[in-house]
């Protein structure tokens, strides 16, 4: 066990300060994240370019260095020797909390087990900026992050996410909306979400419906800038005694397996799995034939 005194030795150690930026809005970074960007020996950044444009603004001369996610292994290797040597480093992302969907977790890790104080800064941050205007019940909730890019692995998180009761929050690119609506419509039925686009920004919006509502605005207009999506948790669903065998595969495969193991006829098996998952018959009629009608190899 280390119990970490942040400020016992202020001003005589090394410390590694995971400092936020503001989402969008200049005007939300706080007077002591300048004053450590200023003080700090080093600002480690994301994207140096982008920090030196902040920097310029604020006119913080000091120098900045990149980390990003694919340089983590050599440059977090050289901050840490730079903090065992006395430094002190200000880390920061492209916008909002250093870790959080940014790089940032690996050096807090190693500068841990060097015992190395690790000092976060309150800040911005998208996903409770977002929370706490969106109408959806703030707590509890659940933040994810990023789904992933492929559609199977993407509808595998959707299927463990649809269950909690929680409200719970994604992130999502503008390029890729469209595809993720229309798989949590698929997997989550029509509930309430909330997207939220360019937060503190000139063009801040909250398009707040159903599901089914979300997918006809994104039809008919154009998709600019990464979104926040808030989404409404599950209705309470008594804990079951036995384990969910079906949860780790597709709707399809679930149809399939009444199909092969238990002999149903289609009809039945797609009613059973509508059943067991709760979802519209209609629907997994839809995953199944879907599949079924996929050409092989």
């Amino acid at each position: 066990m280390w119990q970490q005194k942040s400020f016992e030795k202020e001003g005589q150690q090394s410390v590694l300060y995971l400092v936020p930026t503001p989402i969008g809005n200049l005007e939300d970074i706080s007077y002591r994240a300048l004053r450590i960007l200023k003080e700090a020996d080093i600002i480690a950044a994301e994207d140096t370019r982008n920090t030196r444009k902040l920097c310029n603004y604020f006119e913080i001369e000091t120098q900045v260095i990149s980390y990003h996610e694919h340089n983590k292994q050599t440059s977090g290797k050289q901050m840490i020797e730079r903090l065992l040597s006395g430094q002190t480093i200000a880390l920061v992302s492209d916008a909002g909390m250093p870790t959080i969907s940014d790089p940032g977790f690996e050096l807090v890790q190693e500068a841990l087990e060097e015992r190395i104080p690790v000092i976060p800064l309150p800040g911005a941050n998208a996903a409770l900026t977002a929370l706490i205007a969106s109408g959806l019940v703030p707590q509890p909730f659940y933040f994810y992050g990023f789904l992933q890019r492929s559609a199977k692995e993407k509808k595998k998180e959707l299927e463990k996410l649809k269950r909690m009761e929680a409200t719970w929050i994604v992130y999502e690119s503008p390029h890729r909306l469209k595809d993720t609506l229309k798989h949590m419509r698929e997997v989550l039925g029509n509930r309430n979400i909330v997207l939220c686009r360019e937060l503190t920004k000139k063009f801040e919006e909250f398009i707040r419906g159903t599901i089914d509502e979300a997918q006809i605005w994104a039809l008919e207009n154009e998709i600019r800038g990464e979104f926040c999506l808030i989404i409404e948790g599950a209705e309470f669903v008594e804990e079951q005694t036995e384990d969910v065998w079906w949860q780790s595969i597709e709707p399809a495969e679930h149809v399939q397996y009444y199909i092969d193991e238990k002999q149903l006829s289609s009809k039945d098996a797609i009613k059973q799995t509508a059943i067991d998952r709760g979802l519209q018959k209609r629907d997994v009629y839809h995953a199944y034939h879907v599949m079924e009608n996929q050409p092989n190899g």
